[in-house]
């Protein structure tokens, strides 16, 4: 273990000193014999004057990507009209071995509140175009918000329909909570197939996100507005909390791995620049404002984490556990999102001046007992591992009196709208919360007998449906909030057609989803 604490030690040395001095080899004047641009373009993080802009050259993208170990210079424009007849910015980036030749670039002098289009060229390749839309102005407290939840796409399990949809739909941001790619290979009844084993280095992962970014429908998402993003699990490795992996592995060990996937991770979606500075750490929680209307908390639930308590023998995640067999779920100092990101929440939502305030997390917030009659069965990677830190929080809330709360997350595989309450097991405990949880892209939904026992067990559950993959949309103004959960008929097929499994409202001032029957 020593020695591998050394080899870590040395390659951030190295890793840092690499960001201080980038390469010396340029060339200026690239030629390609296929498409650089073969993962498409990105946009995200909107502010009313600026938004970051993403892409990668890789023109042989399954492979390590196909550049030369060179710097190369990439120029990006972005314009008021679609045909880039009205320049608002532009540049020139140098792409760099070190990023894998991507490029975050972040485009100012905007808007506020307004479409805008964006493209980069290399030598004499152009990219596809995409479209994004800068913030409301931090005073606009006018009009409405589009947004969609996205997560939990595995490429095996299907393809994505969903996002085809999604990409057609009038969205003014897509906010993704989680699984952007899987590490592992699960399931029955695959549809497609990872190309590779699981990934450990950077230059797996660099592979494992290349394909996916390859699909046409995801990259047509990503092209179709700007998106916010977050880490789950399965972007490292399955239910991982801090620096201990699901099997165990040496400290130093999985360390090195999460920041191969860490950078993997940074350098294939449209985080800001400098996000990722090295090693095996990254902040990447923050408040999101949308004018006066709504502010986005994004959090980040896996890096600061206390262990899973009550598990397999030999084995680091979650397990399903029964409360009464598990005391230590109870303890009151367990925290799920960690000490300074948890003041930093209470801060951010007592200081905010919006209509509503949503905190966008990976999981389900809502107690899930999913045993049988007569015991109570709970899974400890998410909330309910953690009980006394999600009553703090929710109290919290309620005590201060935050303003129209709304909870958004993903992970379960199952649509799910829902009540949120100080105490789940007092049916009188008012509610104080809406949730709700957008169903996978594609990866596969849990047991129809898992979902009957939540519906039968936990009345604060007003909606929740594991048969169909898909996404939630949510359109929000300052008096009503609706939630539109959109289902993929066949995740088999990647035209499939996509509908509505059912509408909810919020009211403003009146905690907790209601069914739209309209």
């Amino acid at each position: 273990m020593h020695n591998t604490r050394r080899s870590f030690l040395i390659r951030s040395a190295a890793l840092s000193a690499a960001l201080a001095l980038p390469s010396q080899r340029i060339i200026a004047q690239p030629r390609f014999t296929q498409n650089p641009f073969s993962l498409g373009v990105a946009s995200g993080y909107p502010q009313p004057d600026s938004v970051v802009l993403w892409t990668r050259l890789a023109p042989d993208p399954l492979n390590g990507g196909g550049m030369p170990d060179a710097n190369v210079p990439v120029r990006w424009e972005i314009a008021a009209d679609a045909r880039f007849s009205k320049i608002v910015d532009r540049g020139e980036i140098i792409a760099t071995p070190l990023f894998a030749h991507a490029v975050h670039v972040s485009a100012r002098g905007l808007e506020p509140s307004r479409w805008y289009w964006y493209r980069f060229m290399a030598g004499d390749v152009v990219s596809a175009t995409g479209r994004t839309r800068s913030a409301p102005a931090a005073d606009d407290a006018r009009g409405k918000l589009a947004f969609a939840i996205a997560s939990c796409q595995h490429y095996e399990h299907g393809h994505y329909a969903a996002y085809r949809d999604m990409a057609q739909q009038p969205l003014d941001f897509v906010v993704h909570v989680g699984d952007y790619i899987y590490e592992g290979s699960w399931g029955r009844g695959k549809v497609r197939e990872h190309h590779t084993t699981e990934p450990y280095t950077l230059a797996d992962y660099r592979n494992r996100y290349a394909q996916y970014k390859l699909d046409p429908n995801l990259q047509a998402a990503h092209a179709a507005c700007p998106w916010l993003v977050t880490w789950d699990d399965h972007e490292v490795d399955n239910d991982y909390a801090r620096d201990r992996s699901q099997d165990m592995d040496p400290v130093d060990a999985f360390l090195l791995r999460r920041a191969a996937a860490y950078q993997a991770w940074y350098e294939h979606l449209p985080l800001p620049p400098g996000t990722y500075s090295g090693g095996p750490e990254m902040k990447i929680y923050g408040t999101h404002p949308m004018g006066q209307l709504a502010r986005i908390q994004l959090l980040d639930m896996r890096q600061y984490r206390d262990y899973q308590v009550c598990t397999r023998q030999g084995r680091g995640g979650g397990n399903q556990i029964n409360v009464l067999e598990c005391p230590e779920r109870m303890q009151p100092g367990r925290s799920l999102l960690g000490t300074t990101q948890e003041q930093w929440l209470e801060n951010a939502l007592t200081q905010s001046p919006a209509r509503w305030n949503i905190i966008a997390q990976t999981t389900l917030m809502g107690q899930a007992d999913r045993g049988a009659a007569h015991e109570r069965v709970v899974y400890t990677d998410g909330w309910d591992g953690y009980p006394a830190a999600r009553e703090k929080l929710l109290r919290f809330i309620a005590e201060r009196k935050i303003r129209n709360p709304v909870v958004i997350g993903g992970d379960v595989h199952f649509a799910m709208a829902g009540d949120l309450k100080v105490d789940f097991d007092n049916e009188r405990s008012p509610v104080i919360a809406s949730e709700f949880v957008g169903t996978s892209i594609s990866s596969n939904g849990p047991s129809r007998a898992r979902i009957e026992a939540l519906l039968s067990k936990n009345p604060h559950v007003k909606f929740a449906n594991r048969t169909r993959r898909g996404y939630a949309k949510f359109e929000v103004t300052p008096q009503r909030w609706e939630t539109s959960f959109r289902g993929v008929v066949d995740v088999a097929d990647a035209q499939s057609r996509v509908y509505e499994l059912g509408r909810y409202v919020v009211e403003n001032s009146r905690p907790g989803p209601q069914q739209d029957k309209s």
